[in-house]
């Protein structure tokens, strides 16, 4: 990078760059509150709408995010199984800059143009002649200015970090440098532009226009293909007219043709057609193309913690869910729409998919049970929980997955024995069930200083906590009180003497009331670092760690252990466990 223009003025803003909105936000509520003339209500109006139309536009590109990452519904129409990792991620955060430059731009085109300040609410001819202007200029335009942004120079210093991003989503579109945003902005205002100098501008064109345009170039920035082949079979010169996912895609990884803006017709012209376009689209969107590459190695089968945390996926807010989940303010308002979701799921859904990994191209996923941590602990809801477990484990057994790890509650000892009674039922099973708890036993085992002669556990009497309790009598620990893993008050922390450290296993994590004592995290892992398509964090893990019991059946996985892990834990094997893991690149948080 580092050519003129490449750079975003407010690139170093941060959150702050929001505020760039805050005179058009100011002027809306002055004039709320202030009688104005009619010239300057013409501007509140205008400041307003430009305000919605910003949005609205943002709206489009959230929601493009949103089923991009629904691998519950589209997993099979993708045109990459690489998920979008972190480091994408982060190259694309600012990816909104272009709809506060297009904002700043259309408010200095509206005093520039007198126009602009006195548009009808409809124009029927003004569609008809912005459409005329936007195959006649403005694709042909793109088109060219395209092609010569891939040379050499200007491919170098400014086209190659719209090209850096490996999965292409709705977000990619949004993430090129200012000089090219500039010209897709001369490109948008031509129609909108030449309609108005002739008389047939209206807000309805405007609006349309611009949020059809965005709509497109998310379209075509999609990694799902959506358009079906029977409409090119059916009507054969659609090819030509408007572009797929599949198309574009092309353009990305040959990038020496499909240059067109939305027509693939300027490439047949062009003669940059790509001649795989048709047949790769077919393949796609009839599923056929990925359904061999999609059954999972290792599945970690988890559960919604609460309401709020249920957001923190990649298919509601994909930015939210790749930093360590915290409750934030803006979640607020979305916590009656996730409650309603969350009721209509305990009636009607199944286990879904929620996010995928490759491992030494071993295919991970996460699926997740339809319910919240609370209705584990009704009893009438047990029974129904362990179904949905079973019917996952049975699921993963007939499609060809090799380990299924339970999470958290989903291997409760008083709800199914840890997995023990879907073994016991099951007793052909080909698929491991796993219940990880032996490496999680070893981490918080592995946290204890050595020096350390006396422990005190607190919580409840689960397998877990009897497990540590005899390794450290083994080891000549003495253990005060065995009782590990329940969820304790303040109140109760208040008993720990000055200084306590407090490790834990239990979910959700306990409150940190103690000033004058040290918490530490949930016992978890750190993946190794050959890991590709990560981009979420699990729960309030870093990046790039999840918890133990997750830790637990990669380290099955990989080493290719026949047995189930079920029921009480293996005392003995847990320092066989976290030499395996250690052996396989996972690692201790801490280090």
């Amino acid at each position: 990078m580092g050519g003129p223009l490449s750079a975003w003025p407010w690139e170093n803003f941060g959150i702050f760059k929001y505020l760039l909105y805050g005179p058009f936000v100011a002027k809306v509520l002055l004039g709320r509150f202030y009688d104005e003339e009619e010239h300057s209500n013409s501007n509140i109006s205008l400041c307003l709408h430009l305000l919605i139309l910003c949005g609205l536009r943002g709206l489009i590109h959230v929601l493009w995010s949103s089923y991009n990452n629904m691998l519950f519904l589209i997993r099979n129409r993708r045109i990459l199984q690489q998920g979008v990792d972190f480091k994408q991620i982060d190259k694309e955060w600012d990816w909104d800059n272009f709809l506060i430059l297009q904002t700043l731009v259309a408010s200095i085109a509206y005093y520039m143009f007198p126009f602009l300040q006195h548009l009808p609410l409809w124009n029927s001819k003004g569609l008809i002649v912005a459409l005329l202007l936007h195959v006649g200029l403005s694709e042909p335009l793109y088109y060219w200015v395209h092609r010569r942004f891939h040379g050499e120079y200007l491919f170098t210093h400014y086209h190659s970090l719209h090209h850096s991003s490996p999965v292409p989503e709705s977000f990619t579109a949004g993430n090129a440098t200012l000089l090219e945003h500039l010209i897709l902005t001369v490109l948008i205002g031509i129609p909108i532009l030449g309609a108005s100098v002739m008389g047939h501008g209206s807000a309805t064109l405007v609006y349309s226009y611009v949020l059809i345009f965005d709509f497109l170039r998310c379209l075509g920035h999609s990694n799902v293909e959506v358009v079906p082949h029977q409409l090119f079979e059916t009507f054969p010169f659609l090819r030509y007219v408007i572009y797929t996912p599949s198309y574009h895609h092309l353009h990305h990884t040959d990038k020496d043709t499909n240059f067109c803006l939305f027509m693939p017709l300027f490439d047949a012209l062009g003669k940059t057609l790509n001649t795989k376009s048709w047949q790769l689209h077919k393949t796609l969107s009839s599923g056929s193309g990925n359904s061999v590459n999609t059954v999972p190695h290792f599945v970690f089968l988890a559960h919604i913690v609460d309401v709020s945390s249920c957001m923190h996926v990649p298919f509601v807010l994909r930015n939210f869910s790749s930093l360590p989940y915290k409750a934030r303010l803006f979640l607020v308002p979305l916590w009656p729409i996730a409650f309603i979701v969350l009721l209509a799921m305990w009636v009607w859904s199944k286990t879904f998919l929620v996010s995928s990994y490759y491992l030494r191209d071993r295919l991970h996923q996460t699926w997740a049970v339809p319910r919240c941590g609370f209705q584990y602990f009704l009893p009438f809801a047990a029974e129904g929980i362990n179904n949905q477990i079973e019917q996952a484990i049975l699921r993963a057994d007939r499609i060809g997955v090799k380990v299924i790890s339970l999470a958290a509650l989903n291997k409760n000892e008083s709800l199914n024995g840890g997995g023990k009674l879907f073994v016991d039922k099951h007793p052909n099973l080909k698929v491991r069930v796993v219940h990880g708890n032996t490496l999680t036993a070893a981490v918080i085992l592995n946290e204890i200083p050595q020096d350390v002669k006396e422990v005190f556990l607190t919580g409840a009497t689960s397998k877990l906590g009897r497990a540590i309790a005899l390794y450290l009598s083994q080891k000549k620990v003495k253990v005060l009180t065995w009782i590990v893993g329940k969820w304790i008050t303040p109140r109760e922390q208040s008993w720990a003497p000055r200084g306590t450290h407090f490790h834990q296993f239990v979910v959700p994590p306990i409150l940190s009331f103690r000033r004058n004592c040290t918490y530490g995290g949930l016992a978890a892992m750190r993946l190794p670092q050959d890991v590709e398509g990560l981009g979420c964090c699990e729960y309030t893990m870093e990046r790039g760690v999840v918890h133990a019991c997750h830790a637990g059946g990669v380290v099955h996985s990989l080493e290719g252990w026949s047995h189930h892990e079920v029921g009480a834990i293996d005392v003995n094997r847990i320092d066989l466990v976290w030499k395996a893991a250690l052996k396989h690149g996972l690692r201790p948080v801490s280090s």
